[in-house]
């Protein structure tokens, strides 16, 4: 049964994209009156689109935001993104809980009279959670989405200088799998060209097989004639050879075209190492054996380079 190779369609020069690694690194910092924010954003591999993201206490009304600007831009990934900030110059205010400190000491002062320990120490009594809170100096509906759009920007940039990184890393590997596929093509034509493919060499080879089984037991014309067409099916890599060639042809048009070809690009190295399964299964001599173990070297090489890719 033939299967046919990834086909893609050629497309205009200015409609490219380039090649995107799905590894990559940004920091990003920013102002907005007091407030100073920096933003880290760095990626890796994963099968689809997941964000991992970290916003300081009222900074969570821009996750939303955050996650569909990430969509727009990257299409998979693992990546994580945190936001640090801090207000500058203004001092917020500080207020005890009176009555819950008072009432707090006094049930573990009594408890620790009783237990024969030490006295609590107002420091640990102000640590525990609730008894003092800071409120951040007063700002207007106005100036906090003035604040939120300039932390929003600072993103995007983060995000661009992201993907800047990516496709840096992606052309890189282009060059590295283009490689790969010269290599693969290389022995394609190695294959072509042994003597062991001549026709007179499979026609002596079948006719020996022939021969073989004709001493071996009596068969009746039609069970030998079947077995004739067997060795000849068998002995033919014919069909192996041009599969792999328009697979070939099928991974350097994905590179060419660029964007996010990572799984079809996967879904060709599968097909190779398919086909480089039956060249070897199939071959009937030591040097198109050779052949076809350096050619699942090579697309196993291939495909752990993919993983990298968008």
């Amino acid at each position: 049964m033939k299967r046919a190779a990834v086909t893609t369609n050629r497309v205009p020069a200015s409609a490219r994209a380039p090649l995107a690694s799905m590894t990559g690194f940004a920091r990003v910092a920013g102002s907005h009156g007091s407030w100073r924010f920096g933003w880290e954003v760095r990626s890796v591999n994963g099968k689809g689109l997941d964000l991992r993201l970290r916003l300081p206490p009222g900074f969570e009304v821009l996750e939303a935001d955050v996650r569909t600007r990430t969509g727009q831009v990257l299409t998979r990934g693992s990546v994580s993104a945190s936001l640090a900030a801090s207000r500058e110059g203004e001092t917020g205010t500080v207020r005890v809980n009176q009555g819950a400190l008072e009432a707090l000491y006094r049930t573990v002062s009594e408890s620790a009279r009783r237990l024969g320990a030490p006295a609590p120490t107002l420091d640990a009594l102000v640590a525990v959670k609730g008894m003092v809170e800071i409120a951040e100096a007063d700002e207007s509906e106005e100036e906090r989405r003035a604040l939120m759009s300039a932390v929003l920007s600072a993103f995007d940039r983060a995000l661009a200088e992201l993907g800047t990184m990516r496709a840096r890393e992606g052309e890189a590997l282009n060059s590295i799998l283009s490689e790969r596929l010269d290599a693969i093509a290389a022995l394609l034509v190695r294959a072509e060209r042994l003597p062991e493919r001549g026709v007179e060499a499979i026609k002596a080879r079948i006719a020996e097989q022939v021969r073989v089984l004709m001493e071996a037991a009596t068969l009746d014309p039609d069970r030998l004639h079947q077995e004739a067409v067997l060795a000849v099916t068998k002995a033919d890599v014919r069909e192996e050879l041009d599969r792999l060639s328009a697979h070939i042809a099928a991974a350097r048009d994905l590179l060419h075209t660029g964007g996010p070809a990572g799984r079809r690009l996967d879904f060709l190295a599968q097909e190779f190492n398919r086909e480089a399964n039956t060249l070897c299964s199939k071959s009937n001599s030591v040097a198109l054996t050779q052949i076809g173990l350096d050619l699942k070297l090579l697309v196993d090489q291939f495909r752990e380079q993919i993983q990298n890719l968008e």
